[in-house]
């Protein structure tokens, strides 16, 4: 009888678990440290998207810019940073950036971000 229950009995043993416990310690780490940079990121989005139409001048642009990053807290990139150009009769603002994630003494995570208001060309595939 003995063997038949432990047969029957399934589960983690006690090194199983302390593993998925750690694995999932360093990710919840990992997300709160990633998190802000895409916060920001999302904010950058929405500063760049709403100062398209707000000026015509670079200095306009810029000085709108400013503005939303005063207010959004960003820190990554300034106005000087932004790539504002002409493409016929529209303005079109790119940017692009790294943000440096110190993970553990020597070791950080790297993370490119680019964005820009050009309108996207969708191509039909043949």
């Amino acid at each position: 009888m003995d063997t038949r229950t432990r047969q029957q009995q399934r589960g983690m043993s006690l090194i199983g678990l302390i593993f998925v416990g750690l694995i999932v310690v360093f990710l919840l780490i990992l997300g709160s440290k990633v998190v802000p940079a895409v916060v920001e990121y999302i904010a950058i989005e929405r500063a760049v998207q709403k100062i398209k139409n707000e000026g015509t001048t670079v200095r306009d642009i810029q000085t709108a810019f400013e503005r939303h990053r005063t207010i959004d807290d960003i820190t990554s990139i300034t106005a000087a940073d932004l790539d504002i150009t002409k493409e016929g009769d529209k303005i079109v603002i790119s940017y692009a950036y790294q943000k440096k994630i110190p993970i553990l003494d020597n070791v950080s995570l790297v993370i490119d971000f680019a964005g820009t208001t050009r309108d996207r060309q969708t191509r039909a595939v043949p």
